[in-house]
């Protein structure tokens, strides 16, 4: 902060050096706004811009649009079996070939689970017909193949299988969610956005902006709150198996508020976008009496060693109305210049003591 302070004071003494030098001075008044002439005298690397009516809407635009993701794969999904997977084979009208609840079953499920297992090998074993492959494959082509095998054995076999259990495949979701966990892949498609919920949601300090997915050894930034507030599709991407999701703290993207402001400070942007009426408002306004509303700046960064500086007339309703349309962006420095009736009073007060004079400037008439 003391950095952006010493910054902005160099940048502001010689900036109002300049307004002062090219606008010509009337009893401590600059005269504003900046004219084309005068422009033509400043450094190359100033750039003043008078706010108007006429430039306002260049200004309302947010500084980072949302950004439109597509994760390699696309969106469709087909889930394919896996090592591990519970496989419930059911025979219609053959009891006898149905397995029974518990225990260890044929195919080497435990405990609860029912079923038979995909073995290390990719295959389930299955009575009168063997081994049969059934990793990489959807379900219903390990059925199409049990009932070509079967039919050996019964007339017009029915068969149905599913997934009893989903274990093989599986996303890990972390960061600044509410509880982070490893999700389960089913043969329903999982989503970013269900991912996240399902992990307790965002918290507070989560950036939906940022959210990583790491695929393959890449990661991928995908602007989630672009799905949610504007719209992006493709922001909410469907999860592969082994992906990692990861939601980032929101970092501080902060601008700052200076000069004669009754609470000078830095205000926070990646909660939600500000503009110049309300961070000023927010602050408490400009110190009446001391601020001189015609000098309300916005030094901006315009690529290095570069500056825009916007100016306000704030001493209408009508200009605070046009600084609702002004978005302020990271990095900007709000600066509101003093009084000419302050620095003379500032300046008084300071003499007065060492005149030998007792008293206020009220008992002087001076303010």
């Amino acid at each position: 902060m003391e950095k952006v302070a010493l910054m902005l004071h160099r940048t502001t003494l010689a900036l109002m050096g300049a307004l002062t030098v090219l606008g010509g001075c009337s009893e401590g008044h600059v005269r504003f706004p900046v004219t084309e002439s005068a422009q033509k005298k400043l450094p190359e690397n100033i750039h003043v811009i008078r706010l108007d009516a006429e430039n306002i809407a260049s200004f309302e635009r947010p500084a980072e649009p949302h950004q439109a993701t597509r994760l390699p794969e696309g969106r469709d999904w087909d889930y394919r079996i896996g090592v591990g997977d519970i496989l419930g084979i059911t025979v219609f009208d053959h009891p006898e070939l149905a397995l029974p609840g518990g225990g260890e079953t044929a195919g080497g499920a435990r405990g609860g689970e029912t079923g038979f297992r995909v073995q290390a090998d990719g295959t389930v074993a299955y009575p009168y017909v063997g081994s049969v492959r059934a990793k990489g494959r959807a379900p219903e082509e390990v059925r199409e193949e049990l009932r070509e095998r079967l039919a050996a054995f019964v007339p017009e076999p029915q068969v149905d299988v599913r997934v009893t259990a989903f274990n093989s495949q599986a996303v890990s979701v972390t960061g600044e969610v509410g509880s982070p966990n490893r999700q389960p892949l089913t043969t329903v498609g999982l989503t970013l956005l269900d991912a996240i919920n399902a992990a307790g949601g965002l918290t507070e300090a989560a950036d939906a902006r940022r959210v990583t997915v790491r695929r393959g050894g890449t990661s991928h930034t995908v602007d989630l709150e672009g799905f949610l507030s504007a719209g992006l599709s493709g922001n909410n991407p469907v999860l592969r198996p082994g992906d990692i999701v990861t939601v980032p703290r929101r970092r501080a993207r902060e601008a700052y508020l200076l000069g004669e402001i009754v609470k000078p400070a830095a205000v926070d942007l990646s909660e939600e976008p500000l503009t110049l009426t309300q961070a000023l408002t927010r602050q408490g306004g400009l110190l009446e009496r001391r601020a001189d509303a015609r000098g309300v700046f916005v030094f901006r960064a315009n690529g290095a060693p570069g500056m825009k500086v916007f100016q306000l007339d704030a001493r209408s309703p009508a200009a605070l109305l046009l600084g609702t349309r002004f978005l302020l962006q990271p990095e900007d420095v709000v600066y509101v210049t003093r009084a000419p009736l302050s620095r003379w009073n500032d300046t008084i007060t300071d003499l007065l003591p060492s005149l030998g004079i007792t008293g206020s400037l009220e008992d002087l008439g001076t303010n």
